[in-house]
């Protein structure tokens, strides 16, 4: 019986030590790659100069940083997140964040496939394998960036049970740092009050909602408490300065913004781009909402990542790490090939780098091909969007309206797509 046992044990064991030896690889080769391209981890390099202008009591939005000569573009709150950089050497610095980068990307796959009801440790491993390899995870690397972590926060939240209270801290949290994830409490807030007027009352939507707007006001107060002068000009000044962060034109701005300054050949789309995102966030709300609404948290947290990413004035490529989730969901929903391929392509291919592109701002005058390829991540969120009102069969994954498990909700979702 013991040998049994024992065998059955090492029988279960052998995928779950294939797809960790997989990744395990994948992340060396990746890191190989990354260190054979002699990547600058640029922007790691500025978080650790805010960190410093905090500590030295200096103007966090006069500073400028390496020889790019950036400047901070975050609330206050994130340069008193980027302290803690100041205490390690450069080259530790460095190291630490590729591994807690690469950390990351098995959190986010983790969360992604707990979404969809499918995370066990054997598939995040393998996916992960994979998933690190697409432009946004790399440039994200590359640059050191925080968007992964900014995406964990995220999902960290809203693959949780309805009974947890700390739901909504992830957002919160999110948004202090970086302000495009309050589109996803905006969503919360949605649900809830039509849940509140359907006869529900005060509802974990609503709940949740409350506990990301309470810890983004705390955290924003008390950078207001530590660096005054700092959130003073952020909040009246500096957020309004759209041009601050970069030229809207650039190849690397993969939203609506870009793509119309690139078609109008000017970096200032004016009520063009106003227009388009307004349309386009409603389009993306109300069919996140109503996903929501029919239990399907999948769809509706991957369209309301889209539309986030689509409406912002500026998404560099790197913000575009959502599309791990929009894979796997694509992936799990059995989206099709025909769809499928296309926008796995679109995210790994690097075909937004194959125009000109370089500080003479060549993006002004592209023509209708390179424009193709400059905007390659927004026509394929076009197609997800697509995808997910007209052509994925429904399902349920994780959701905090009932607090059951992910491995509890895979039966209920498949015989709902059976009844379908």
């Amino acid at each position: 019986m013991t040998v049994s046992v024992i065998a059955k044990f090492r029988v279960r064991q052998r995928p779950l030590a294939a797809a960790a030896a997989a990744c395990l690889l994948s992340f060396a080769g990746f890191w190989l790659a990354q260190r054979a391209a002699h990547v600058s981890m640029l922007d790691l390099m500025v978080y650790r100069a805010e960190g410093e202008t905090v500590r030295a009591g200096g103007d966090l939005y006069a500073m400028r940083a390496t020889s790019a000569n950036l400047a901070m573009t975050y609330p206050p709150f994130a340069g008193l997140l980027f302290t803690p950089l100041t205490l390690l050497g450069v080259p530790e610095m460095r190291t630490l964040a590729t591994a807690g980068n690469l950390l990351l990307v098995v959190a986010l796959v983790h969360l992604s496939l707990r979404l969809v009801g499918r995370d066990r440790l054997e598939t995040t491993l393998w996916a992960a394998a994979v998933l690190v390899w697409c432009e946004p995870v790399w440039t994200t690397l590359r640059y050191g960036q925080i968007n992964l972590l900014i995406a964990v926060a995220v999902l960290w939240d809203l693959t949780r049970r309805d009974t947890n209270r700390w739901a909504g801290v992830g957002i919160g949290l999110a948004t202090a740092v970086k302000l495009t994830p309050g589109l996803f409490a905006f969503y919360l807030l949605v649900v809830g009050v039509i849940r509140l007027r359907r006869g529900e009352g005060w509802n974990s939507w609503l709940r949740q909602f409350a506990v990301a707007s309470a810890t983004f006001l705390g955290a924003t107060a008390a950078s207001a408490l530590i660096l005054p002068y700092d959130s003073r000009r952020f909040w009246t000044e500096t957020l309004f300065e759209t041009g601050r962060v970069g030229f809207a034109e650039e190849t690397a701005n993969q939203s609506l913004r870009g793509v119309l300054a690139r078609l109008m050949h000017t970096d200032d789309p004016g009520m063009w781009w106003a227009v388009a995102a307004a349309l386009f966030a409603v389009a993306g709300l109300v069919l996140a909402v109503r996903a929501a609404l029919r239990g399907d948290r999948a769809v509706a947290v991957v369209a309301v990542a889209v539309t986030a990413l689509m409406i912002s004035p500026i998404s560099w490529s790197h913000h575009w790490v959502w599309c791990v989730p929009v894979l796997v969901l694509l992936v799990d929903r059995a989206a099709g090939w025909a769809w499928t391929a296309p926008v796995a392509f679109a995210f790994y291919s690097f075909a937004l780098w194959w125009v000109p592109h370089d500080p003479g701002r060549p993006e002004l005058d592209q023509n209708a091909g390179q424009m193709v390829l400059s905007a390659i991540y927004p026509l394929a969120a076009g197609a997800v969007m697509w995808l997910l009102a007209f052509r994925l069969p429904r399902g349920a994954g994780p959701g905090i309206e009932d607090g059951a498990a992910p491995e509890e909700k895979t039966g209920a979702a498949a015989q709902a797509v059976a009844k379908e």
